[in-house]
């Protein structure tokens, strides 16, 4: 008796022969569209009908993360207005299975009225679309997961990833790196993840700060007042000489009041650079099982230049 899993792993053995003969396939054509879009001095232009227009949507945000100006137009809407967001300099990827989805001609005609380079990606080199088009992306004619071809699943599988391969060419050959990408997700996971240690940092008259010749009766107001729990000690150049914490207290106990900030301090503390991730500060204040890390220059004096505190992380979405 067929089970409903048996069902599922012949559509996802299905999708992936799909991808299996989709990356053989993969030639000069292929090579020829990454060209041309990297040539494009305005917006490459995503279209497609029904479920490749889902797919379309898809491909083109992808794009525009990614450092390739994108947008995704709807054919119907293109023949009421929207073809006027097509113009010289731009580049028009246009996906449809069959080819022939008569809602696509009107883009086709303007594009070649205008002079808009096009690519087509389709699964019949016959196609209306593909002969129209500069140059011909082919997906192979696989059949649908469904076994009756009427589903679009296969055939949307290889079309999202052949956009996939497009995009991931463009980014690595202009060098997209994983500070460009924060600049186009600066929310959610991503962009907590992506997070510099100086974009979370406390600075200024809120980093709590002593010199080591002060009072132990003082500094405890300093860390009293700043709320972090702990206090730098710093030379008169502002460089970092040590830090004070409730475990620096506690061992201190007996005659703390009468001691210098510099007695009770533990020198040469764990310290990160602005420019690390502040992921990676997360990792360094769980494994030595820490609540904050003074911020100072990579190299060179260590000037206090700010103070990342765990829930400031967490607050951002990490840890």
């Amino acid at each position: 008796m067929t089970t409903f899993s048996d069902i599922g792993r012949r559509v996802i053995r299905a999708e992936i022969d799909g991808l299996t003969q989709l990356e053989a396939t993969l030639d000069g054509a292929f090579d020829a569209a990454v060209e041309r879009l990297l040539a494009v001095t305005g917006r490459v232009i995503v279209t497609g009908m029904g479920k490749s227009g889902h797919i379309g949507r898809k491909v083109a945000a992808t794009l525009a993360s990614t450092g390739t100006p994108a947008h995704f137009v709807h054919p119907a809407e293109a023949s009421h207005g929207d073809l006027g967001m097509m113009a010289k300099g731009d580049a028009i990827l246009v996906l449809s299975n069959s080819g022939e989805t008569p809602e696509l001609a009107d883009v086709l005609a303007h594009a070649k009225r205008f002079g808009i380079p096009l690519i087509g990606v389709a699964s019949r080199p016959g196609s209306t679309l593909l002969r129209q088009a500069d140059i011909a992306l082919v997906l192979p004619d696989m059949g649908e997961a469904c076994g009756t071809g009427i589903v679009p699943s296969t055939s949307t599988t290889m079309t999202l990833a052949l956009g996939d391969a497009l995009a991931i060419a463009l980014m690595e050959h202009r060098q997209f790196t994983p500070e460009n990408f924060r600049d186009f997700h600066p929310g959610g996971k991503l962009g907590a993840r992506l997070s510099k240690v100086s974009d979370l940092m406390h600075t200024g008259d809120a980093i709590p700060m002593v010199h080591a010749g002060t009072p132990m009766t003082e500094a405890l107001i300093e860390i009293s007042r700043k709320g972090f729990g702990v206090a730098a000690v710093c030379d008169d150049d502002g460089a970092l000489l040590g830090i004070i914490t409730d475990g620096d207290l506690r061992r201190n106990m007996l005659g703390l009041l009468d001691r210098k900030a510099g007695d009770v301090m533990t020198a040469d503390p764990q310290t990160i650079a602005p420019d690390e991730l502040a992921e990676t500060a997360v990792g360094q204040m769980n494994s030595r099982k820490i609540t904050c890390l003074f911020v100072t220059p990579m190299t060179g004096p260590r000037r206090i230049l700010g103070l990342l505190h765990i829930h400031d992380c967490l607050r951002a979405g990490l840890g």
